[in-house]
């Protein structure tokens, strides 16, 4: 059988992009925790000393936009003197204003799709999550490093950091791990040796520990900084932006994107609820044993409740003889008009800056209703259905 590679990154959630991210979803859910119908379309910009919101905003309740901002970084852990971005130091900037009364009328009175355009929703049997490895397993190295460097076990390292996985693959299976990558912002004292000493040890290891299944790795393919010294970082070395990262938020380039990213979005705009369905029926059907690889893509014009198109892929890995049966099934079992998802998975929470780091999928459904398209709980009428 033919051997592949295939490769997978992810950004910590002190990385500039994913900064954007979290305060674009910490506005989106200081609305929805006043008013639950709230429509929110939030973009942030960070660079140095420096931090821009703009967007669109129909809300019942007032927020004050700086101060959810400031929290959300100083939360991350920018409140380090003189690294060229500290919470309580910066320049903020406030472009936001009401939303346009063209797309209200289509959206609440039709109770239609807050915009035109395709998504995806992707699930495999490579892990327990049934996410494709080298994502998977890229976002819970950056979840250790996260974890390590807030309880004080890695004293040099900053917010900002990235990691990369590359494993092999014998057909659709992972059957090695060839190469890790890791880039960790540090501060000025520390060297690369130690550093990646310590990373192996308190990162690297555990975070493999973790991972269902595990797959063999040798550590003498590991990279740590490999351009040297990453002492800028943080938006003092890279300018960031909103919605920059959605190949690292959805299925690192194994499942395709429809374009549109998810933070700082209500949920009426399907670019974040008809993705989070399609997910949750991919990871159904996977679950339920209809295929080993499923895609799901589901597609939207604004002001319209109906999706225009519903398609299934299994990749030839499908179970059962007949797809067309399945695909009516899917719209049989599962709401897929952008009122009825938001229902269904219980979008109106303020449930959404979470998300924001460390991928919107291959996650465990929360008590507050976070993560709730990670159920698998529709697979016995799948089953039941399809006689499996």
């Amino acid at each position: 059988m033919m051997r592949k590679l295939f490769t997978s990154e992810s950004v910590s959630e002190g990385h500039p992009d994913k900064i954007c991210d979290q305060i674009s979803d910490a506005v989106l859910d200081a609305h929805l925790a006043k008013d639950p119908n709230a429509h929110v379309a939030c973009e942030t910009l960070v660079t140095t000393d420096f931090c821009l919101l703009a967007g669109e905003v129909r809300s019942a309740g007032e927020v004050d936009y700086e101060a959810v901002a400031r929290n959300v970084i100083r939360e991350i852990g920018y409140d380090i003197p003189d690294i060229g971005f500290k919470y309580d130091r910066n320049d903020y900037q406030i472009r936001i204003h009401s939303q346009s009364s063209d797309i209200t009328h289509g959206v609440v009175s039709n109770k239609g799709a807050g915009d035109q355009g395709l998504m995806f929703g992707f699930a495999c049997n490579e892990t327990e999550a049934l996410m494709p490895f080298p994502l998977q397993f890229a976002h819970r190295l950056l979840e250790k490093l996260s974890a390590v460097r807030r309880d004080g076990t890695l004293p040099w390292a900053r917010p900002d950091a990235k990691s990369q996985v590359t494993v092999v693959y014998e057909g659709n299976h992972p059957v090695e791990i060839s190469e890790i990558l890791m880039s960790v912002h540090h501060d000025e004292n520390a060297d690369n040796a130690s550093m990646r000493r310590d990373i192996l040890e308190h990162v690297v290891g555990p975070a493999l520990d973790c991972m269902k299944p595990s797959l063999p790795w040798n550590r003498n393919s590991f990279l740590y900084n490999p351009s040297g010294r990453f002492a800028i970082g943080g938006p003092n070395g890279d300018t960031g932006l909103t919605g920059r990262k959605i190949i690292v938020d959805s299925y690192g380039g194994a499942g395709r994107h429809g374009g549109g990213c998810f933070s700082g979005k209500d949920s009426t705009k399907v670019d974040r609820s008809a993705a989070y369905m399609a997910r949750y029926i991919a990871k159904n059907l996977v679950a339920a044993g209809v295929a080993e690889r499923c895609e799901i893509q589901l597609a939207y014009a604004i002001g319209k409740a109906d999706p225009v198109s519903v398609r299934l892929d299994t990749f030839g890995t499908e179970k059962v003889s007949d797809l067309g049966r399945v695909e009516e099934l899917v719209k049989g079992i599962f709401p897929l008009r952008p009122y009825d998802i938001i229902d269904c998975l219980g979008l109106r929470r303020p449930i959404f800056r979470k998300t924001a780091s460390f991928g919107h999928f291959g996650r465990i459904p929360g008590d507050d209703g976070s993560f709730s398209w990670e159920k698998i709980d529709r697979v016995p009428d799948i089953r039941r259905e399809l006689k499996l």
